[in-house]
């Protein structure tokens, strides 16, 4: 339950089919296991208690009876569980035979959901069951305790409001009519699917896809639990299997009975909802069922990816790279139809930004039929300019076959320092900016001259930390990485290194991703690199993840150290960490100025810092809450 964290259990128990003593031992036996490991919400299959292959024995008294009795049991065996409990079985009340599940917490029943898409078919189907009652009705389950039934429950956690619960039991998640989504309006921030459905061919294909379009369309967390191999084979064969999803991301799966464990965070899900305000998400109606759950600390089970914009599936990475690519060369073809230039300019330092920039530019002229000659690659070295850099930038320039100018804008800018009377031994802000200015300014009366356009190379982790002169290397005419972060950058270049044809151009891309990351504006050492960003503002892999939950989230410091701290374990202890999330928020503030002006560029993910969409900020915004906040954490 630590910072909106909750670890669900999905459970496909050993049963025997009409047996309820021996299934109600099983389910008392997962429940153990699961609470054992943490988990605070655990999810049994449709008719777990009984097996949801009984046939006409669900007419039998004698089963139904049992029934009651193991739900008395169940309920007397969890209160020594902090856990909320769905269960599985059915139940006769008055005349009607209902499919349900029954929400056990703490030595009770707290409300029992109804099926209410019973079809013509199956095990499970109208043969037996009817539908729910659509207003909830009033029954006396236990002696004296009287609980909700119906359709519209949805259980919600004392002390974390963002844990709402809603139960949509087998084809309830697809052929209800839209239940799912209502009790997602109606604030569920979970679904849970109890089910009983048989193995076939595509099934278990089907139910991860439906898994991560349920999640993702409703902005939910979503429990598939299904029954499990123990049920008849009379004419079916059931294969088990359990999925849990959040948000469109299947976090974990299996096949067969056993467990399946995954950390929720409903947090999350929460600061999704307040996004995608179209859903009109806590405007349904339903009944709100309490339940409880101790705020402890549990142990986070739940993977958290060291660089969250970039995909750990090697096909994903692929994809997306060239997604990203795809999205780059069209804007930048769109921008330079629609302004009649024929010619692009780019500052090419030897970089991974310029590098980037310059490969998509030469592969937006070659799907434009337009000649590599018609960009022009500039390298200005100056004061700080080393010889690795230089080298890298003239061997790429080479191997693209663009036009290249090599400009020296030492002289320039010495002179520039002699006309605002600047002595050229301090090396100063105004020493480190003239020498970016001077650069900006050379590209853009050189496209004024060809007819071109200035591609800028900024990322996205630049113009959040502000890392950028104001009007130098901050401007240019389309700006086609400003929402690509450093570390997906990285990775975009390996990718095109991995997949050109000619080895000159790879040997020296693999060099340019080997160079650490410098402006290059103060003389070297003996001709080694004196300036390294990383060593100024921090790893551009621990700014990239506080941007992804910062501003893709919006979560507070405390919840952003405690998941940085989980991925970067064995890279970064936690004083290290802290120190570089509040540098992140002292310059992510103060800078904001720099953003509010930028030219235009494509949006490639969900982050952006865009004046016009991507982000909304007052220049003058104080960091002072989130300061006193990561203080209070030291």
């Amino acid at each position: 339950m630590n910072r909106g964290f909750v670890k669900f259990a999905a459970v496909t128990p050993e049963l025997r089919v009409c047996d309820v003593k021996y299934n109600c031992e099983k389910i008392c036996d997962g429940i153990k296991e699961a609470a054992g490991r943490g988990a605070k919400v655990i999810v049994f299959p449709e008719l777990c208690l009984t097996g949801a292959t009984c046939g006409d024995m669900f007419y039998q008294s004698s089963l139904l009876n049992e029934v009651e009795e193991a739900l008395r049991e169940i309920a007397r065996f969890s209160k020594n569980y902090d856990a909320l409990i769905f269960v599985g079985h059915p139940l006769a009340a008055g005349v009607h035979l209902y499919n349900c599940v029954s929400a056990i917490n703490y030595g009770e029943i707290r409300g029992i959901a109804v099926k209410s898409a019973v079809s013509s078919e199956g095990g499970t189907g109208s043969r037996f069951f009817i539908p729910g009652p659509i207003e909830a009705k009033a029954l006396e389950i236990l002696p004296g305790k009287v609980v909700p039934l119906g359709t519209n429950l949805t259980f919600t956690c004392n002390g974390l409001a963002t844990l709402q619960i809603a139960v949509s039991i087998g084809d309830d998640i697809r052929l209800s009519g839209g239940i799912p989504r209502a009790q997602a309006k109606s604030g569920a921030s979970v679904i849970v699917n109890p089910s009983a459905y048989p193995g076939g061919v595509g099934k278990d294909t089907y139910g991860k896809a439906l898994a991560r379009v349920i999640s993702g369309e409703l902005d939910a967390g979503y429990v598939f639990v299904n029954a499990g191999e123990d049920e008849s084979s009379t004419d079916y064969v059931f294969m088990g299997g359990s999925i849990i999803a959040e948000n469109g991301l299947v976090l974990s799966k299996n096949r067969g009975n056993g467990i399946v464990y995954a950390d929720l965070d409903v947090d999350r899900i929460a600061k999704q909802r307040i996004r995608d305000r179209f859903l009109t998400f806590g405007e349904g109606e339903s009944i709100q069922v309490p339940f409880m759950l101790n705020a402890e600390e549990t142990l986070l089970g739940r993977r958290i990816e060291k660089h969250p914009f970039v995909p750990m599936d090697k096909d994903l990475c692929v994809s997306r790279c060239e997604e990203i690519l795809a999205l780059q060369m069209t804007g930048l073809k769109k921008r330079m139809k629609a302004i009649g230039a024929v010619s692009a300019v780019i500052g090419i330092s030897g970089g991974l930004d310029s590098t980037l920039a310059l490969l998509a530019t030469v592969k937006t002229f070659d799907m434009m039929g337009l000649r590599r000659s018609n960009i022009v690659a500039v390298t200005m070295p100056c004061f700080g300019t080393t010889d690795r850099t230089y080298n890298n930038a003239v061997n790429m320039i080479k191997a693209l076959n663009v036009s290249f100018r090599e400009i020296n804008i030492k002289e320039a800018v010495t002179a520039h320092f002699k006309d605002i009377d600047h002595d050229i031994k301090i090396q100063n802000a105004a020493y480190e900016n003239a020498q970016a200015r001077e650069r900006t300014q050379v590209l853009m009366d050189i496209a004024n001259d060809v007819n071109g356009l200035v591609i800028g190379t900024g990322d996205l982790s630049e113009l959040c930390l502000g890392w950028c002169t104001y009007n130098g290397d901050h401007m240019a005419n389309y700006a086609i990485n400003g929402s690509v972060p450093k570390t997906l950058i990285r990775y975009i270049v390996r990718y095109i290194s991995d997949t050109v044809d000619y080895p000159e151009l790879s040997e020296v891309l693999n060099d340019i991703l080997d160079t650490p990351i410098s402006p290059e504006l103060l003389p070297g050492d003996k001709g080694k690199m004196q300036q390294k960003t990383e060593d100024l503002v921090g790893p551009y892999e621990l700014h990239d993840f506080f941007i992804y939950y910062v501003l893709r989230w919006g979560f507070e410091p405390e919840k952003i150290l405690f998941l940085a701290c989980e991925a970067f374990e064995e890279d970064y202890d936690r004083e290290t960490i802290l120190k570089w999330l509040k540098v992140f928020y002292k310059r992510f503030f103060s800078q904001q100025f720099k953003r509010s002006c930028l030219c235009d560029g494509p949006a490639v993910g969900s982050v952006g810092v865009s004046p016009r969409g991507g982000l909304v900020m007052p220049s003058d915004a104080v960091a002072k809450v989130w300061l006193d906040e990561i203080d209070r954490l030291q």
